[in-house]
Order: structure tokens, then sequence, then C-alpha cells
């Protein structure tokens, strides 16, 4: 089942996976990728992706799901040990109308700190700014250290 379309093989995490742009990686095995989001909505906004080729989780295979949401698991855990946040944000979206804006299956961990509502503009897509690299490779090696 689609939701409006085939896979471009040029959408952003196409061209992270085959290392043609430049991301700053949290975890990596043969099926699944994850990476810190270089317009995050909070400090430690991670997002998860299969490796397959899918544009929505209703185009995802059953394994990729299962994979894709114990990865997802096991980073949310190290989240909130390495940056101790109050609580975490787990989100999946599933065609433009819903908020996805990149049509490759993804999950978005995003931490929650009492007193900071995370950026609903996060994205470029909403015109966020690009965060700094060094700052998110500091964040991501705390939580490298906690998986």
């Amino acid at each position: 089942m689609t939701l409006h379309g085939q896979y471009d093989t040029d959408n952003i995490f196409a061209k992270i996976m085959r290392r043609e742009m430049p991301c700053v990686k949290v975890y990596e095995d043969a099926n699944i990728l994850a990476i810190l989001d270089a317009f995050p909505q909070s400090d430690g906004h991670v997002l998860v992706m299969p490796k397959a080729p899918s544009r929505n989780l209703l185009e995802t295979h059953a394994k990729d799901i299962g994979r894709l949401f114990g990865t997802t698991q096991r980073i949310a855990a190290a989240v909130k040990t390495a940056l101790k946040p109050d609580g975490i944000r787990i989100m999946q979206f599933n065609g433009a109308p819903a908020g996805q804006t990149v049509f490759h299956t993804h999950v978005h961990i995003v931490p929650c700190y009492d007193g900071k509502e995370p950026s609903e503009h996060g994205s470029a897509h909403a015109g966020g700014e690009m965060a700094d690299a060094t700052h998110l490779q500091s964040i991501a090696d705390k939580i490298k250290s906690a998986l």
C-alpha cells in the first residue's frame, strides 16, 4: 500500500545512506541507521530509519518494522540515560497531510525537558536553522556511550 507516490531514490535519507550527504550518526547496523536531526526540535532529536527503501510505514516490510521499533526503543533508552530528559516523544508520520516531509520511513525520538517546549519549527521544511555540527557530534557521542 502506498500513500500517493513512488519511492524517490534521491530523497535526503537515501543520499545519506549512500554517503552522498553528511550526517551525525548515532547508530548503524546492516538494516537500520539512526542519525541526529540536523534541524532538531530539541537537543538529542534522533531519526531512526530502515535502510530498505520505503516511503512510509504502510510500505515497510514487517521484519523491518520490528527492527525499526526495536532499535527505536533501544536508542530512546540511551537518550534517556545520556541526556536525562523529563520525557521523550516518539513520532512517526505517514504522508504529507500527516506531517511527513521526507518520504523515507523514519521515526523521530525527541527528548522533552520541563519548561522548554520542543521547537515545532525545528525542521528545514518549517524554516528552522541547521544545528552546529560540533554540538551535534558531542550529543551523538553521549548517546552512543549509553548504547
